[in-house]
């Protein structure tokens, strides 16, 4: 066993000391572990803190005033009061009464070591076997990287050189790569979401086990496939991770419809086959810092484009409807994935709308108020953010001035009224002036009374609208609603 001192623990936070302290001060070894261990010889903050003990669940219960205990992997939530102080109203200074207040929790994973028995399912432990040797509790690990031990005094047990790797930026599977993935199949994503995250390199024999059990990840569910997935997304690098992700089996597990555009060429201004062209947009998401709503859109936008291509003239390609196409199968890969409703909802919406007419010099304001009312007030620069995107994506940018006019056109029709909430009148209007009962009529012709506000928004006035109503009301059901 490798004892390497000495990593700067200062950056420990007090609750994740409390907590090991605690342990220790009853007699028990104490050890944070994995992805934190890691982070702080990155130098990177860590987001969760781990900690592995030879005390048994029930004991560390004991130790502990508040704790979550609702798993079979022995793992116990310890939770460390985050605690504010108020000062007592209407008392004098000198005799200030204060009052204590825990407004929230801190929780810090405390799990016992472990042996983990056979995995049938390549998801979960038959059965699960704590150990009194720390030894034991790293080598079930899955990667050199998170099989490192921190001690209270900063030395780190290191069996299998896993400092070496993050200094050589690897990511390399502990022992035998193929029994850790066939122990639990998510792993193989963990390694091509650590190597977008921290821009490390996959091993050979890691890579090459990952290209044999790729098909293990069926057993996989939606869920736990979503998480990796959004941390690729969310990488630094992640149009690398989604290749990745291709070239080692596990895409057409996970999203065969995004490899439907390899080898699909466009043509035209496009110097990218469809795959290369998604690639490139989700690229540019991720160097200009956008969301991870935008982020999906970029790499979703013309996943459409192979099943709508078309022979066209000249020995090119039409794409006429691929944004709806895409919008359809995106939705689909979206709730496959178990993404939120809204998230899902969003990136649809950006998908469907990203081929608006933007040429400053024949548009008009109307058209712009169009597309503002399709995606919302709110989401009208993400729709331009995912443009910038696409246009990345074929190696060309807007020209500067054409560009700001048509942010400017933006900025000046957000001031008009653009929603039906916006006209001057409304359904009560129709009931109490042209006498209408309560019907889908109402909805009909207020829609309508837009459409004339959209080309000129100096006719949202209450006389011309009541008048327009009027004659509207006159259309018999099928013209209305048409």
């Amino acid at each position: 066993m490798a004892n390497t001192p000495k990593i700067n623990i200062s950056k420990i936070p007090d609750f994740v000391t409390r907590v090991t302290e605690t342990l220790e001060k009853a007699g028990f070894e104490t050890f944070l572990v994995g992805g934190c261990v890691r982070d702080l010889i990155i130098g990177r903050e860590p987001k969760d803190w781990d900690v592995t003990t030879n005390a048994k669940p029930e004991e560390i219960i004991g130790l502990f005033e508040k704790t979550i205990y609702e798993n079979i992997f022995g793992t116990v939530g310890v939770c460390i009061p985050i605690v504010s102080i108020e000062k007592t109203a209407d008392v004098p200074h000198e005799t200030v009464a204060s009052v204590t207040h825990v407004t929230k929790y801190d929780i810090v994973e405390v799990t016992p070591y472990r042996i983990e028995a056979k995995y049938s399912d390549n998801r979960h432990p038959d059965e699960v076997l704590f150990s009194e040797n720390i030894e034991d509790d790293l080598k079930r690990r899955d990667f050199t990287m998170n099989a490192l031990a921190l001690d209270n005094k900063g030395h780190i047990t290191d069996l299998y050189k896993g400092q070496e790797d993050i200094k050589d930026k690897v990511v390399r599977a502990v022992g035998n790569p193929n029994d850790r993935f066939q122990e639990d199949a998510l792993r193989m994503l963990r390694a091509i979401r650590f190597s977008a995250q921290l821009d490390f390199a996959i091993d050979y024999e890691t890579m090459k086990a990952i290209v044999d059990n790729a098909k293990l990840l069926k057993n996989i569910s939606s869920e736990r496939i979503r998480d990796e997935f959004v941390k690729i997304i969310e990488s630094k690098n992640p149009s690398m991770g989604i290749a990745m992700l291709s070239k080692l089996g596990l895409l057409k597990q996970m999203i065969p419809e995004l490899e439907e555009g390899i080898g699909c060429i466009q043509g035209g201004a496009h110097i990218y086959d469809v795959f290369e062209h998604l690639l490139q947009a989700l690229e540019h998401s991720a160097n200009k810092g956008f969301s991870t709503e935008i982020r999906l859109a970029a790499l979703f936008h013309d996943i459409g484009k192979p099943r709508a291509r078309r022979p066209g003239d000249k020995k090119e390609y039409t794409f006429y409807g691929h944004e709806i196409v895409g919008a359809r199968m995106t939705q689909k890969i979206l709730e496959r994935l178990k993404l939120p409703k809204k998230t899902t909802e969003l990136v649809v919406s950006l998908i469907r709308n990203h081929m608006f007419f933007s040429d400053t010099e024949q548009i008009s304001l109307s058209a712009v108020r169009r597309i503002v009312l399709r995606v919302g007030k709110e989401h009208i620069w993400e729709l331009m953010e995912v443009r910038e995107c696409d246009r990345a994506g074929m190696k060309k940018s807007e020209a500067p001035y054409r560009l700001r006019k048509y942010h400017a056109m933006i900025e000046e029709v957000l001031h008009d009224p653009i929603s039906v909430g916006q006209l001057v009148i409304d359904g009560g209007t129709l009931i109490n002036v042209l006498h209408m009962k309560p019907s889908p009529r109402i909805g009909w012709i207020l829609n309508s009374l837009l459409e004339e506000i959209l080309d000129d928004p100096t006719k949202n006035i209450e006389e011309h609208l009541v008048e327009l109503a009027k004659s509207l009301n006159m259309l018999g059901d099928d013209k209305l609603r048409t």
